[in-house]
C-alpha cells in the first residue's frame, strides 16, 4: 500500500536539504494547479527551495510537472519542426517581431507564447497591440489557425498553458521567491515546452539591463536551462548576450514596431540586426533546416533581403486582426504628440550608458508598467542618437524622448541626463554575442 504524501513532510524534506523525489514533487505542483494545497504552504516550500536549492533531476522533474499541469500543444501534424526563442529579457529586446517571420519564412513553424513587459523590460505582447486592431489573446484554435496559416502565430499564455506555473509564479512575486534558478528554469521552459516545440533558442541576457547583472550569473541559469530542455528530449541552445546598453535605438512600444520593420525591410541598427541573424540561424539549424549555423545565417539574410520575412510579418498581422497597412507605412502607428532631446554637456566618448535606467525612463512616460494592472501608452517612448563608443559634441542630441503628457516628463528626462557617461577615451568594444551554452 503507498503511503500518503503530506505537503508538511515535502516542506520540511526541502527545508533540511533533502532531494524531493518526481512523485512528490508532481504531488506539490498538482496540489498548486488544484487549489487543494494551501497558499502558506507552497510559499513555505517555495523558500524552502531559495534557501536550499534544486538538483537537476529536481529541476526537470518540476519543469515537467509544471508542464502537464495544463495541456501541451500537439502540432505533429503541421509538416515542419516547430521551434521558438526565449528571451530572458532587456530594453529595446524586440528580437521576436524580426525572428519570427524569418524563420516561417524559411519554411520552420513558430508557436511563440509571449509575455508582457513588467518593471523596466518590455513585453512581446505590448509591442504587439501597439498595431492597431492585433490580437494576441487568441483561443488554442486560433492560435493553431494562425500557426497552419502564416508559419508562425504570436500570442499570451492561455488558462490552459502551464497553470501551476501561473500560481507559483503569482506567490513568488510576493514572497521574495523570485531569484530562485531552479524556479527561474522551471516557470521559462514549461511554458515555452507546452508549445509543442522540437528546438528552442535562449537569449540570456547579462548586464545592467538585464536580470542577470553579471555574465557568471547568466551562464549558470542559461546551463540550467539548456540541460532541463535536453532532459527533456529537445534541441537546445543558449547565447549570453549583452545587456548593458539597450538593443537598437528605440525604446518603447510603437518605436520598436517601426525599427523592426526597418530590420525587415535591410535597414535598421547593425546591433539589431546582429542579433536577430544570429538567433534565426540558430533556430534555422535546430529544427534542421540547414546543415550548419552559418547557412542558417544566409538563409535568414535572404528571407530579409528577399522581402520573404516582411510578406510573412504582413501575414501575420492580418490574421491577427491588425492593421496590415503598418508594415508598409509605420506611421500609421500610434505616434507622441511632442519630443524633447537631451543634450550632452561634453564633448568625447559615450563610455556607458545605464541601461536599467533608460528602461525605467520608459516606464515614467507610460511606456510600462509599475504594477501588473497599469495601461500603457503605446506611442511613447525614447531613440537613442548616441550609444556607447560613439564620440559626442557638447550640444550634441543623446536621445529623443517622446511623449505625450507632461506629468514626470521632468523625472524622466532626469533620469535620462544622468545615464549617459561621457569620457575622454573612446572604451573598448565589448561582443553583442560573447558565448554560445549547448552547440
Amino acid at each position: 500500500m503507498r503511503a500518503v504524501l503530506r505537503v508538511v513532510d515535502l516542506i520540511r524534506k526541502k527545508r533540511d536539504g533533502g532531494e524531493l523525489t518526481r512523485e512528490e514533487i508532481a504531488c506539490l505542483v498538482e496540489g498548486a494547479a488544484r487549489g487543494t494545497v494551501p497558499d502558506y504552504q507552497l510559499a513555505a516550500w517555495l523558500m524552502a527551495v531559495v534557501c536550499r536549492g534544486m538538483t537537476r533531476g529536481e529541476t526537470a522533474s518540476l519543469t515537467e510537472a509544471m508542464l502537464r499541469s495544463g495541456d501541451v500543444m500537439d502540432f505533429s501534424d503541421l509538416p515542419a519542426a516547430k521551434v521558438d526563442k526565449h528571451s530572458t529579457g532587456g530594453v529595446g529586446d524586440k528580437t521576436s517581431l524580426v525572428i519570427a517571420p524569418i524563420v516561417a519564412a524559411a519554411g520552420l513553424y513558430v508557436p511563440m507564447i509571449s509575455g508582457r513587459g513588467l518593471g523596466h523590460t518590455g513585453g512581446t505582447l505590448d509591442k504587439l497591440e501597439s498595431i492597431p486592431g492585433f490580437r494576441v489573446d487568441l483561443s488554442l484554435k486560433q492560435f493553431r489557425r494562425a500557426l497552419a496559416a502564416c508559419g508562425c502565430a504570436l500570442g499570451g499564455q492561455t488558462p490552459e498553458i502551464a497553470p501551476a506555473d501561473k500560481k507559483l509564479y503569482a506567490l513568488r512575486d510576493v514572497t521574495g521567491t523570485v531569484e530562485s534558478p531552479a524556479l527561474i528554469c522551471a516557470s521559462i521552459m514549461s511554458k515555452k515546452l507546452a508549445e509543442g516545440i522540437d528546438a528552442l533558442v535562449l537569449d540570456v541576457k547579462t548586464g545592467d539591463g538585464a536580470f542577470m547583472k553579471n555574465e557568471r550569473d547568466a551562464i549558470a541559469l542559461a546551463e540550467l536551462l539548456v540541460e532541463t530542455g535536453k532532459r527533456m528530449g529537445k534541441h537546445v541552445v543558449a547565447l549570453i548576450t549583452d545587456m548593458d546598453q539597450p538593443l537598437g535605438k528605440k525604446i518603447g512600444n510603437a518605436l520598436e514596431v517601426e525599427e523592426c520593420l526597418e530590420v525587415l525591410n535591410g535597414g535598421g541598427p547593425g546591433d539589431l540586426r546582429e542579433l536577430c541573424i544570429e538567433l534565426s540561424a540558430w533556430m534555422l539549424f535546430l529544427g534542421g533546416r540547414v546543415p550548419d549555423v552559418s547557412d542558417g545565417r544566409r538563409l535568414a539574410q535572404e528571407m530579409i533581403a528577399s522581402g520573404q520575412a516582411r510578406d510573412t510579418f504582413r501575414r501575420v498581422v492580418r490574421q491577427q486582426g491588425g492593421d496590415e497597412r503598418v508594415v508598409d507605412d509605420p506611421l500609421r502607428l500610434p505616434r507622441a504628440t511632442s519630443v524633447k532631446t537631451v543634450r550632452s554637456k561634453e564633448s568625447g566618448f559615450v563610455s556607458r550608458i545605464a541601461c536599467e535606467r533608460v528602461g525605467v525612463a520608459s516606464v515614467i512616460l507610460g511606456g510600462g508598467r509599475e504594477k501588473q494592472d497599469d495601461a500603457i501608452d503605446p506611442a511613447v517612448g525614447i531613440v537613442l542618437e548616441k550609444k556607447i563608443g560613439d564620440a559626442v559634441k557638447s550640444g550634441e542630441t543623446l536621445c529623443a524622448v517622446h511623449y505625450n503628457a507632461d506629468a514626470r516628463l521632468q523625472e524622466a528626462l532626469q533620469m535620462l541626463e544622468s545615464s549617459f557617461v561621457i569620457h575622454a577615451q573612446a572604451p573598448q568594444k565589448e561582443p553583442l554575442i560573447s558565448k554560445v551554452i549547448g552547440a
